[in-house]
């Protein structure tokens, strides 16, 4: 059910009276709209009814809530079957409507990606937020810190720029677009930890060479630049120059963690891979295909030998789809990352789970009809 309750600007009273009214005590995705109907804000409830009246308690200008009713004409709402459907309806919508006072989906900062910048002199970095349009993304990751630290290690051995993504690049093909003799803009470049591309001291062919290395090791392909690092450190210890093999071995445990944190989060993500019962509030549960931690549909939990068998249609269908190897899609990053906390933060809901292979062979019918579905 939808409800649209228009509203003045300053009639706060009467809107508080029309949702005591007809907002009630369950799930739902709400909407806040301006005066041109705009949506400015996109929230989520597990309880509706008290929390959008603590809207009307907020403190103005102090509180955002207060801010966001104070901006706010109308609001809408659409009632969920549950706490889960709510979390992704709100997550859908915020994507289709973008709204001002949302703020990039509130992704926790102690999650991070590795993204690879486009352009002709790309740049590899962590950030927790999606990069621009063809930026590539890899993970998630969990620990930001070491993150940072072992994609600065891959990017030294690599020579790979870390400078602002708006810095203009320059290769020597360009010929005269630079004068001469020009000098890198930072250290890094005179301390052999970067090739200079922002002063054409590096081809961009031999530059988009170095991106591929660093792109394969991400996904795994192959291990350069770590073979260097284990020859460098091996020859500095048969050299007795400790303390060169000892610079190596940091260079090393970077660079393995890197590759075994990326390896994992792929497990992570392939692992959930399921089809889901989620319980409804009022008793409406619904049966979510999930594949790689993207819901890729939905029905009402199937219960009847007809409706179970309709079920498993759509889950052959969907259980063909794998997603390209390589990068994260990035226009699947909140959707993973939202699967992935609830079933983090939930070890219960996994006792709510079927794998696909039990659903195609009819071992689901039992568990489903009785709301009790064994664990995948």
């Amino acid at each position: 059910m939808t409800a649209t309750l228009p509203l003045r600007l300053t009639d706060h009273t009467q809107l508080r009276r029309r949702v005591l009214a007809l907002a009630e005590n369950r799930p739902a995705v709400y909407r806040m709209l301006d005066p041109t109907g705009r949506v400015i804000y996109v929230g989520k409830a597990k309880r509706l009814r008290n929390r959008v009246l603590s809207y009307f308690r907020a403190r103005y200008p102090d509180d955002k809530q207060a801010r966001i009713l104070n901006a706010a004409e109308n609001i809408e709402w659409d009632e969920m079957p549950s706490e889960f459907a709510a979390l992704l309806g709100e997550m859908r919508q915020i994507q289709r409507y973008r709204p001002a006072f949302n703020v990039r989906m509130n992704r926790s900062r102690r999650i991070g990606f590795v993204k690879v910048s486009p352009g002709p002199a790309p740049k590899i970095y962590v950030g927790n937020t999606p990069g621009p349009d063809g930026t590539m993304h890899y993970g998630p990751f969990t620990a930001v810190g070491r993150l940072r630290e072992s994609v600065r290690a891959l990017n030294d051995l690599l020579g790979l720029r870390d400078c602002a993504l708006r810095m203009p690049m320059a290769f020597p093909e360009q010929g005269d677009l630079f004068n001469a003799g020009q000098h890198a803009l930072c250290i890094r470049h005179e301390l052999q930890l970067c090739a200079g591309p922002c002063a054409g001291l590096v081809s961009e062919c031999d530059y988009k060479s170095r991106v591929e290395t660093a792109v394969a090791f991400l996904e795994a392909r192959a291990i350069a630049p770590l073979d260097r690092v284990v020859e460098e450190m091996t020859h500095a210890s048969e050299q007795d120059d400790f303390e060169r093999a000892a610079w190596w071995r940091g260079k090393f445990e970077h660079l393995e963690w890197l590759l075994s944190a990326s390896t994992r989060s792929r497990a992570a993500l392939a692992a959930l891979t399921f089809v889901y019962l989620d319980p409804g509030t009022y008793g409406d549960d619904r049966a979510y295909i999930v594949n790689h931690a993207t819901v890729r549909a939905a029905a009402p939990a199937p219960r009847t030998p007809i409706e179970q068998e309709a079920f498993r249609a759509l889950v052959a269908e969907h259980a063909q789809w794998a997603p390209s190897p390589g990068a994260v899609p990035m226009a699947a990053i909140d959707e993973m990352l939202l699967v992935l906390q609830w079933f983090r933060r939930r070890p219960g809901a996994f006792g709510r789970t079927i794998s696909f292979d039990d659903w195609l062979r009819g071992d689901s019918a039992v568990a489903f009809a009785s709301g009790r579905p064994g664990q995948c």
